[in-house]
């Protein structure tokens, strides 16, 4: 600022002077240290999680949360979710919803969803970032429910509210008069078309408004796999989000009801959605997510893949797989009539798969109903794991030697620093070479430091 302020004294003074070559030529210069600042921030903006690596996400939501004045709760944990060492928190959609859990967007501008009012989230964000937590927002722009019959007598007009669209903004395969779907279709409700220059100008605008104006620093993006990851990337880019996940949640490959071994087409489709969106966001791992509540059933083999790598997305590209055990759709709730849980991993079996995500790369997520709902005993687990993640500088891109992948065992290094293993079977690092010490342990897993 400072120099900025002295150059412009030095134009007025020339311009005052007459010396009207030598003020453009300051003018110029000034543009070019401008330009440079910008560039700078832009940087320092767009993925600086990503490059940093010390990621840890909490999902801090379930499938019923809308029921419970949801901003407030969370306004209440903050401090215990700060203290535990996560650096964001994923919340749940935070604007208006034809459903109370967010997932069908109408009215993108209000505030005041069934989580709570817009004073109340204001507040959360505002607690969170006293506390260094990231927020982030639930992006929900792969469909919309109009507020008004078009076009085959179908809510695909969105008069009398912001955005106000017609059918234009829907797809043609889902009702509207616009392009087809650029991705799978979400069935069910007018899915919109991102193709369009005035919607893509219009979601723009609102990126910018939750980013800037609301306080999110990052975005996850629902369905992703519903329009073409080059949009993800032009709305990354324009609104500059300090973090950014996708859901490309794709099938597994399955033979019949048992899973296969190899998963490697699986993971590298999502490897491909990374890629579309300029390598800007990370993506949930699905891929081990899948393998590894098969493996703790008793089949360790499977977490070792032909070329003796992690099998998911983790083993190819670490820094872009966001791993996690369930969240609010595979798993979320234990009430049968509301339950959202689509893909649970084995419920006797949750430390094992914490122990796995925790200690290896990639970028791991802890959901809410673990943390705080199944009891103190899990809570303290997971938070030593973490501590340990922690204190031992695993990132998302250290690497790991497996040592073991067998029926009832897994074992492996994790950046020359950590050794772990899951599984029924009783086994400890060999002290021939190195000094270990146990640093934490449970049902089924145990995981030591270099002393």
């Amino acid at each position: 600022m400072l120099l900025n302020s002295f150059i412009f004294l030095l134009v007025f003074i020339i311009i005052c002077s007459f010396n009207l070559y030598v003020a453009t030529l300051l003018l110029i210069i000034m543009g070019l240290l401008n330009t440079g600042h910008d560039q700078t921030n832009q940087q320092k903006d767009i993925g600086t999680a990503l490059k940093n690596g010390k990621e840890i996400l909490f999902q801090g939501f379930n499938w019923e949360s809308h029921k419970y004045n949801w901003w407030e709760n969370l306004e209440s944990k903050v401090g215990e979710i700060a203290k535990a060492g996560f650096t964001s928190v994923w919340l749940p959609p935070p604007t208006h919803s034809f459903s109370p859990q967010g997932y069908t967007p109408q009215n993108l501008y209000s505030l005041n969803t069934n989580y709570g009012s817009e004073h109340h989230l204001k507040a959360l964000l505002a607690k969170m970032k006293q506390h260094k937590l990231r927020s982030m927002a639930d992006i929900v722009i792969n469909h919309r429910v109009g507020t008004t019959q078009g076009r085959g007598g179908i809510y695909n007009r969105f008069d009398g509210i912001p955005l106000s669209w017609d059918e234009h903004a829907v797809t043609s395969d889902t009702g509207g008069l616009g392009n087809r779907k650029t991705g799978a279709i979400f069935q069910g409700f007018p899915n919109i078309d991102h193709t369009q220059d005035f919607v893509r100008k219009d979601i723009i605008g609102w990126l910018r408004w939750l980013r800037h104006n609301v306080g999110f620093e990052d975005f996850r993006f629902d369905f992703a796999k519903g329009f073409s990851a080059k949009y993800v990337k032009e709305y990354i880019e324009a609104a500059k989000p300090l973090f950014c996940v996708g859901e490309y949640w794709d099938s597994c490959n399955y033979r019949g009801s048992s899973l296969d071994y190899n998963q490697d087409s699986h993971r590298q489709r999502i490897i491909n959605w990374i890629d579309g969106t300029g390598q800007l966001s990370a993506a949930f791992d699905f891929t081990t997510k899948g393998i590894l509540q098969e493996a703790v059933k008793g089949e360790f083999w499977r977490l070792r893949d032909g070329q003796g790598k992690p099998p998911g997305v983790m083993g190819w590209w670490p820094s872009r797989s966001v791993t996690f055990v369930d969240n609010h759709d595979t798993g979320s709730t234990q009430v049968l009539l509301e339950s959202q849980a689509h893909w649970p991993f084995p419920s006797d079996h949750i430390m094992e798969g914490y122990a796995y995500i925790l200690t290896h790369p990639g970028i791991p997520t802890v959901f809410y109903d673990h943390l705080f709902e199944w009891g103190n005993s899990i809570r303290n687990q997971i938070a030593k794991l973490i501590d340990v993640r922690k204190r031992e500088g695993i990132e998302s891109r250290s690497s790991v030697r497996i040592l073991e992948a067998k029926q009832n065992l897994y074992s492996a290094i994790i950046g020359d620093k950590v050794c772990m293993k899951i599984g029924s079977a009783s086994w400890c690092p060999s002290a021939s070479h190195t000094q270990w010490e146990l640093a934490t342990s449970g049902h089924n897993y145990a995981v030591w430091r270099k002393q």
